[in-house]
Parts: structure tokens; C-alpha cells; sequence
């Protein structure tokens, strides 16, 4: 059975994707005006990858202590 997107759980989820989403969007963007300020490439890369690396740290890590 589908939940009701207006379930106050349902929709406290939806708000937490949704913003992981932004900022995910966020520090793409901003570390490629990063990279296009500084003229080097790799700067942006290192932007880009701290991101992913943060991200996957903070998902996994809810992902354990849920349990």
C-alpha cells in the first residue's frame, strides 16, 4: 500500500531528500565556479571529490546507526 504524502513522516523524508539533493547540486556548482576562478582544474576536482566523500561518509553513516 502507498503512504500518503501528507503523513507527517512521509513528508519529513521527502524534505530530507530533497535538501540532501540541493546541496549535493550546491557543491557541484560551486566547486566548478571554483575551478573556473582559479584557472586550475584540479582544485575543482578536489572540491568535487571532498563532496562525494562527505556525502557517502554521512550516508553510510546513518545508514549504521539506524541499525
Amino acid at each position: 500500500m502507498p503512504q500518503a504524502p501528507d503523513r507527517p513522516d512521509v513528508r519529513s523524508a521527502n524534505v530530507r531528500t530533497a535538501l540532501i539533493l540541493a546541496s549535493i547540486a550546491l557543491v557541484f556548482f560551486v566547486g566548478i565556479i571554483v575551478a573556473k576562478l582559479t584557472g586550475d582544474t584540479s582544485t575543482g576536482m578536489t572540491v568535487l571529490g571532498a563532496a562525494v566523500l562527505l556525502f557517502l561518509v554521512l550516508a553510510i553513516g546513518r545508514s549504521v546507526r539506524r541499525k
